[in-house]
């Protein structure tokens, strides 16, 4: 296994940044002795579910908790919220372990070791989709997968680790991420915590909804088509898809599904993201798309200049758009122009029927090869039977591209990314609905069901989100509204190649401006 040397610079970074935390108002002194009152009773951590990622780093260099309290903690929510489908693969005994070794170490001697691994004890999962950690499995949501032992850790599972993250569960995921909600054959269906009636969002279904039922401060994501942002909004989560190249996807594959598809996490607070995508930016052996490595905890206190947003507000098909996610732009636009910012109502020319008949492609083919290399791991060919209709149906139909295929679809997604270069000459960011409707009830995006049904209602979910996938372009969903049924529902903001940095400066400047710390589900 190669070892992973963290810029000890960044990491020097992530500490300090761990350590303050006035910007958003929280105050560790006072959860200390909140913390310190749960001791003497007796009582778990009942805070635990207010503190983010930071605060739990901030309080294990303390040594105001233990990382086997708060490994303790997160099992006891996992095992408490079951109810919600939420782990696919269970590595609690290996976390367990972990959290002992380090809690057997003395206060001054995990504080020395998080000099250099920052978030060292901090509970975390990954989803259960195209991402290895050594000798565990991952079953892509798959029955085909769902013995399939992986030999070594995904580059960004050794960045986490050298990060000092305790990597407790995989998370649900639909068969190979193939629809935008958490629901399979294989692992079941993945609830919303805000409503239980309704979808988590997907494919990032697991990731999101223990976060959302504040099992875990933050979780392991990835986006081919909006698989961070559309959970994100039915979760009321932040949410940040990054630029293609900045986070690593292999070594197997340093492209996931012709680009289309990258790596980060979904969690409650911006400084979160940003410090997760602090510690996992940059290349690995072999990239060839690659982004200067960028300050991304100094965008959190970083006020954005005033800013040219476009507000593209429709469909790109020009289906209709639920009045829902109306009232979340409309919101979002007088929150906007308090803050000084400029927003009008633009949108770039797109060749959007090559560019979704690309992504169709890209999917398909990028499923076929898996699943090809699984058959020649097994010695025997996939049956009908281990997998879910319309992802069987994918499989077939990728059978019949052709290579010129392949490269008209790398070619529209060119074409669509200048036409964006073009258009973020003109402005800042990009500013549109996540999904044109809110949160689907459950069953609404099975796999197992007529093709025409199924895309009847997936073009409600992913079109817009899907058109930063097909360009490489970073966007995020932003937890700024709830529907009369107390639905989040997110808006996305969209930036130019490489532009994370000015995107989080952005979102730390709405969590202040319109917090949603406060906002969680009811779940008792």
């Amino acid at each position: 296994m190669t070892k992973v040397n963290l810029d000890r610079r960044r990491l020097m970074q992530a500490c300090g940044a761990i350590g303050s935390v006035s910007m958003l108002g929280l105050s560790l002194n006072g959860q200390a002795a909140t913390l310190a009152a749960t001791k003497a009773s007796g009582l778990p951590l009942s805070d635990y579910e207010n503190w983010d990622m930071s605060a739990m780093a901030g309080m294990l260099r303390a040594g105001e908790v233990s990382p086997l309290e708060l490994t303790d903690a997160a099992i006891n929510r996992f095992e408490k919220n079951s109810d919600l489908n939420v782990v696919a693969v269970n590595h609690f005994d290996i976390a367990r372990d972990s959290a002992k070794k380090l809690s057997n170490l003395s206060i001054s001697q995990r504080a020395k070791q998080m000099q250099n691994t920052p978030l060292l004890g901090v509970p975390f999962a990954l989803k259960d989709l195209g991402v290895g950690l050594a000798n565990t499995i991952t079953t892509n949501g798959c029955q085909f997968f769902k013995d399939n032992l992986v030999e070594q850790n995904s580059t960004l599972v050794n960045r986490y680790q050298a990060a000092g993250l305790n990597i407790m569960a995989k998370l649900t995921s639909p068969e190979f991420g193939q629809t935008p909600t958490g629901e399979s054959t294989l692992h079941g269906n993945t609830l919303n915590p805000w409503d239980k009636r309704y979808s988590s969002g997907g494919s990032s279904a697991g990731s999101a909804v223990a976060v959302a039922a504040r099992i875990l401060p933050a979780a392991h994501a990835s986006d081919g088509g909006g698989s961070i942002r559309i959970p994100a909004s039915h979760c009321g989560l932040f949410g940040l898809k990054p630029s293609r190249g900045r986070v690593a996807s292999g070594p197997d594959s340093l492209e996931g599904s012709m680009g289309l598809s990258v790596h980060h996490a979904l969690s409650r607070s911006v400084r979160d993201s940003a410090l997760l995508l602090q510690l996992t930016q940059g290349a690995e052996l072999g990239s060839r798309i690659t982004l200067p490595n960028a300050d991304m905890l100094a965008a959190l206190t970083t006020k954005p200049k005033r800013l040219k947003i476009a507000l593209m507000e429709s469909h790109p098909f020009g289906y209709p758009v639920h009045q829902d996610c109306k009232d979340a732009l409309n919101k979002t636009v007088k929150l906007l122009t308090g803050l000084g910012h400029i927003v009008e109502k633009a949108q770039p020319i797109l060749p959007l029927e090559q560019m979704f008949k690309g992504m169709g492609v890209a999917t398909s083919s990028s499923l076929l090869n898996a699943v090809q290399a699984r058959e020649l791991k097994l010695g025997r060919i996939a049956r009908e039977n281990e997998f879910e209709a319309l992802v069987w149906g994918h499989l077939q139909k990728a059978k019949e591209f052709s290579a010129q295929q392949m490269l008209s679809a790398r070619k529209a997604f060119d074409q669509g990314g200048q036409a964006f270069d073009l258009f973020f000459q003109d402005y800042d960011v990009i500013l549109s609905p996540v999904t044109t409707a809110p949160p689907p009830k459950i069953g609404m995006l099975t796999l197992n069901q007529p093709y025409d049904a199924f895309v009847k209602e997936v073009l409600k979910a992913s079109p817009i989100a899907a058109l930063y996938n097909m360009t490489g372009l970073p966007a995020m969903s932003v937890p700024l509204h709830w529907n009369k049924d107390g639905l989040p529902i997110g808006v996305q903001f969209a930036g130019a190649f490489g532009a994370e940095a000015g995107l989080i400066a952005l979102a730390s400047q709405l969590e202040q401006a319109a917090p949603w710390a406060d906002k969680k589900p009811n779940l008792t």
